[in-house]
């Protein structure tokens, strides 16, 4: 395994991370706890040391699956990255959606970013997580209701008591990073990236790579589509996301599933997955620094990371990306 700075933080990061949003089971159908436990500490035995998790997911459930997967791991081996800013317990801030938990109960969920609800969040999250400290602590999501630079000191103040090992943001645009860091350095920005999902490049790349920001890039897999397993009019669950996701049309299904039929030979040339082959890609993008990658089980967390293990040379890159130019969506 590859390990990289975020930033100029300290804080050093596999290439592959294992994302836990899958194993809180909040908008995946519901989860299994002793097989996420299994799954992170799987994930782990191949030196994937990173894990990313927030307290929205599964409402506190996943930074608690978390908290008992690195009870038998050394902390200090261990880098935790969670978020605040999604409460689903506090109308107030903006309305970013009307969900159900994971019993299928409706909840509110709000982008709240103040500093007092942050202070609470770090708390409820070491709590949860079994620890005293967040190795990177980021914004979910832009906060309209609060001033950048309000929520930015209160993070400031986090890492001056010790909580906090270094700051995150998530979702941010490069003008959001740039007022942010007015109040404190930045170490990373967690954004949306995969093969069919790659708008980030005209921008926030750019501006990570110029001032030394480290990419956490999620769905990297854009939430199961580019394993080549899901086929056309799959049926998924109503509290599962790709139900009702653009993506995951018929039609759009058709037209990928196509795509990576031409990278197939290529995978198995190397003895590969699909998949393995898509998060090597990922992580061999410019300015791209780790690929978050969930996992609901042991099998999966170890498949996931052993993609590091492929080796893709800079002809076989332009060939992925050549095709990837012909692929058209709806």
């Amino acid at each position: 395994m590859e390990y990289r700075q975020l930033g100029d933080s300290g804080v050093q990061s596999s290439v592959i991370a294992f994302g836990s949003w899958a194993a809180g089971g909040w908008m995946w159908g519901g989860t299994e706890q002793n097989d996420a436990v299994a799954a992170i500490h799987a994930s782990y035995d191949l030196g994937v040391t990173s894990i990313d998790t927030a307290p929205i997911y599964g409402q506190g459930l996943s930074e608690e699956i978390v908290g008992e997967a690195i009870k038998s791991l050394p902390r200090d081996k261990v880098q935790i990255m969670t978020k605040f800013g999604m409460r689903w317990d506090l109308a107030k801030g903006t309305l970013a959606m009307r969900s159900q938990n994971n019993d299928g109960q409706p909840i509110d969920v709000y982008k709240y970013a103040g500093p007092e609800s942050i202070i609470k969040e770090c708390e409820d999250s070491l709590r949860r997580l079994g620890t005293d400290y967040i190795d990177l602590y980021q914004i979910h999501w832009p906060d309209v209701t609060t001033p950048i630079n309000d929520t930015m000191a209160a993070v400031a103040r986090l890492i001056e008591q010790g909580k906090v090992r270094a700051a995150g943001v998530s979702n941010y645009s490069v003008e959001q990073m740039q007022e942010a860091e007015q109040v404190l350095k930045l170490a990373s920005n967690q954004v949306p990236y995969s093969m069919v999902r790659r708008d980030i490049e005209q921008d926030v790349v750019q501006y990570c790579v110029a001032n030394n920001k480290a990419i956490l890039a999620y769905s990297p897999m854009q939430l199961g589509l580019l394993t080549g397993k899901v086929k056309p009019g799959q049926h998924f669950e109503a509290t599962d996301l790709r139900d009702t996701h653009r993506l995951f049309t018929p039609e759009n299904v058709t037209r990928v599933n196509a795509f990576l039929d031409k990278l197939r030979p290529l995978a198995e040339s190397k003895n590969a997955t699909l998949g393995q082959l898509v998060i090597r890609w990922t992580i061999a993008q410019p300015g791209i620094t780790v690929a978050l990658v969930g996992a609901r089980n042991a099998e999966q967390a170890r498949q996931n990371a052993k993609a590091y293990e492929v080796q893709l040379a800079a002809d076989e890159i332009s060939f992925i990306n050549q095709h990837l130019g012909q692929l058209q969506l709806a």
